[in-house]
């Protein structure tokens, strides 16, 4: 009888933990992003900080800004990186981020060290691997019909 009790038991905790498939999974979608079978993947989260060079003047600050834009449209267009933007004022040193599309700190590093700004100490960098959904980069698609001005 006892077996029987700890039968049932164990069967109701397997089928509370069961999961169910999706009816709506799309497996070459899903294949084409790069997906797990929870939709997820590695991606290198990146925080820019505010860097120790401090005595660019205006015109060279001005000049290492446009290379970094012109950086970040770069590795937008290589499929490279996923998400990028500023921080709002805050009392860390925080300036913004990058989403990186590669599966390694190195990696990241090596795209870091393309951008014109980082290589000159405006900014610095935290590379962190990160997990998130497969489809962040299906964003980017939406977000070209939504600008009304283009960068």
């Amino acid at each position: 009888m006892k077996y029987l009790v700890a039968i049932i038991i164990f069967l109701s905790v397997c089928s509370i933990n069961a999961q169910t498939i999706n009816p709506q999974y799309d497996k070459s979608l899903a294949d084409s992003l790069g997906a797990d079978e929870n939709g997820m993947k590695g991606y290198i989260f990146v925080i820019l900080k505010t860097g120790k060079n401090t005595t660019v003047d205006k015109e060279e600050k001005t000049k290492l800004f446009q290379g970094h834009m012109n950086n970040i449209k770069r590795l937008v267009a290589e499929g490279k990186l996923f998400v990028a933007g500023p921080f709002g004022k805050n009392e860390l040193t925080y300036r913004g981020l990058f989403i990186l599309n590669v599966k390694t700190v190195e990696e990241a590093k090596q795209l870091c060290d393309t951008d014109p700004a980082i290589k000159a100490g405006i900014f610095d960098v935290e590379l962190i691997p990160w997990y998130g959904s497969a489809a962040l980069g299906e964003y980017i698609k939406v977000s070209e019909k939504i600008a009304k001005f283009k960068m």
